[in-house]
């Protein structure tokens, strides 16, 4: 065997079986081992136990913590701001209306990542790599990663935002437990993108479900078992599946709809843990996965995909701009957890990408109302124009205001659940640092 090459050995046991697994790691320039990354397996039986053989074809998407997906998080929040700061100052027609109003899909990039953050777990136990997420920390980790934050923030807007007009009994519990998209009339000022933040709260409730129904089938169907709900989520704009609704309520904006979106990057999450493939090389083409993001973005910036701004169109449309979305963010992606372990992500990677990654919830909960406190910051009325004056200002107060939850609200709780957990003993500490990344937009 070639001396760049190093054979490791290891005796467990697993679900009653004895396994032995002998890992082949490329310890040549150019191809280094990551340790907390599964594996390309070759299974056989030797003297009635389990032999797996790997190699180095490995994906760098797999490690606990990925820097380029924090950097990426940061721009989804700058993607959200944009179309927000957009549609305030007035640029919500014409073809500057339909570029700046699609930013908005920046909230499909967002449902991807916490789609393939969450379900690789269960992809790596579906294929024998990994032990099961358990369910109970599971659901605290998400509780205590988005909630307190949340709350702290829908007091305070309620409380003190002008916008919010002195809000109703209804209105603040339907806020304070992110049920606002199915209660009439309960999006208010400076909270109206939490609608995102409620479907994402769903799919975090449905998800152990959907890894319950996905164990009853076979690995090889798990992909286009998930492709096909995806796909299949495009027709609730047609209302296939009959809704009835109180008016005021728009079932456009319920999880249904938007699965496509979360399927992106489960769908990414089993490539993950696949032999390495035709998904994997075609993500590895980053000209060919970025033509292909501005294409489908342009695509749902077009009169096909609704009018310009933040206006509804029709369930065709509207079919279109979430199809759309899902091809976008699986091509912003997809780059960033199939590539090879050693690929460098020279921008989204850096320290500065990251930092602000850790701040993009925040900025994400409370950027509305910095951007309300802008205008008379700035001298200025809204939809009078300057918007970049008020982008930027109203990054700078979001960033700041999101620094100050983050060191307050956000780490400290987090913290606290790892030490609870710890101390509990009721999960080890590899899986508090797996999870530690998969945020909420």
């Amino acid at each position: 065997m070639d001396s760049s090459v190093a054979i490791r050995s290891d005796l467990t046991k697993q679900r009653g079986k004895t396994r032995l697994t002998l890992t082949a790691e490329c310890i040549a320039p150019g191809c280094l081992p990551v340790p907390t990354s599964p594996v390309y397996p070759i299974r056989a039986s030797v003297h009635g136990h389990t032999v797996v053989v790997t190699d180095c074809q490995r994906v760098g998407g797999t490690r606990s913590f990925l820097p380029a997906v924090e950097g990426m998080r940061a721009c989804a929040a700058m993607g959200v701001v944009v179309t927000h700061a957009a549609f305030q100052t007035g640029h919500s027609s014409g073809v500057a209306g339909r570029l700046f109003g699609r930013f908005d899909l920046a909230v499909a990039v967002f449902f991807a990542l916490s789609g393939y953050l969450l379900w690789r777990g269960h992809a790596a136990a579906a294929r024998d790599l990994a032990p099961r997420p358990r369910t109970s920390h599971y659901l605290r980790s998400r509780a205590v990663r988005i909630m307190p934050a949340y709350v702290v923030a829908v007091v305070v807007i309620l409380s003190l935002l002008p916008d919010a007009d002195h809000a109703s009994p209804t209105v603040w519990l339907a806020n304070l437990t992110l049920t606002q998209i199915y209660v009439p009339l309960t999006l208010t000022g400076g909270l109206t993108q939490m609608w995102s933040l409620s479907v994402e709260a769903a799919f975090y409730l449905a998800l152990p479900a959907l890894a319950l129904l996905a164990r009853r089938i076979p690995v090889g169907a798990r992909v286009p078992a998930i492709g096909a709900l995806g796909v299949f989520s495009w027709a609730w704009a047609w209302a296939w599946i009959p809704v009835h609704t109180d008016p005021g309520l728009n079932p456009l904006n319920w999880p249904p709809a938007f699965f496509s979106w979360f399927a992106a990057g489960m769908l990414l999450a089993e490539w993950a843990h696949s032999p390495i493939g035709l998904p994997h090389r075609l993500a590895r083409r980053r000209v060919l996965m970025a033509v292909a993001a501005v294409l489908a973005y342009l695509v749902a910036a077009s009169p096909l995909a609704g009018p310009a701004g933040l206006v509804q169109g029709t369930a065709t449309q509207f079919a279109v701009k979430t199809a759309m979305g899902a091809l976008v963010a699986f091509a912003l992606v997809a780059p960033l957890v199939l590539d090879r372990p050693d690929t460098p992500h020279r921008v989204l990677g850096t320290t500065g990408m990251v930092t602000l990654g850790r701040w993009s919830y925040g900025l994400f909960i409370w950027h509305l109302a910095a951007l309300a406190m802008v205008f008379p910051v700035i001298g200025i009325f809204p939809f009078h124009g300057r918007m970049p004056t008020v982008l930027v200002v109203t990054l700078v107060f979001g960033f700041a205001i999101a620094a100050v939850s983050y060191a307050l609200v956000e780490s400290p709780c987090r913290e606290a659940l790892r030490r609870w957990e710890k101390r509990a003993k009721h999960i080890e500490p590899q899986d508090v640092d797996r999870e530690a990344d998969a945020i909420a937009p």
